[in-house]
């Protein structure tokens, strides 16, 4: 495949192959569809001219995974403003809703990657090996255009809070 970026990552030191594009600041955002459950699918067109956070996961069952939902559910409750967060990954719609219920994360919604992997793709996380997102962070501004990006070098570790939150409060 010629869009694979071969060791793009490391997953605990191991080197992981990525598909698709490495978005950079300034890029227009790609659209992508994803779902919800049982509720229709969800794409960028349908996300209006709202900022759009992007918290990529592997899972949400995972340590480092659900400690970055609570992190940034946490820090966004205070900020106001027209913003929308969501949490991506290849988990079942029904595994994240659950993990959202029982951790009482009420201000980040969540989008699944599970089905065609177009958000993956289109956004350069998938991991070719193991078809799951690597952890980054996408802050799209009200155009779609990327404002911050951060794919997490070594996919074990948290994302930059404080990086993502400068770009966020710089747009609201």
């Amino acid at each position: 495949m010629s869009n694979e970026r071969d060791g793009a990552v490391r997953l605990k030191g191991n080197p992981i192959t990525l598909i698709g594009p490495e978005l950079k600041v300034g890029d227009k955002a790609p659209d992508f569809t994803c779902d919800q459950g049982l509720m229709p699918s969800v794409s960028l067109s349908d996300m209006g001219d709202a900022i759009k956070v992007f918290s990529v996961v592997l899972s949400v069952d995972t340590p480092v995974c659900s400690s970055q939902i609570r992190k940034f559910n946490e820090a966004v409750a205070s900020i106001n403003g027209n913003l929308e967060i969501y949490t991506i990954s290849a988990d079942l719609p029904f595994a994240q809703k659950r993990f959202c219920g029982s951790e009482g994360i009420e201000r980040i919604k969540n989008i699944s990657d599970y089905k065609n992997n177009t958000f993956g793709s289109t956004y350069g996380v998938l991991m070719k090996d193991h078809q799951l997102l690597a952890r980054a962070v996408f802050v799209i501004d009200g155009n779609n255009t990327v404002k911050h990006v951060e794919y997490v070098n070594e996919i074990s570790t948290e994302p930059n809070y404080d990086s993502a939150l400068e770009a966020i409060k710089s747009l609201v």
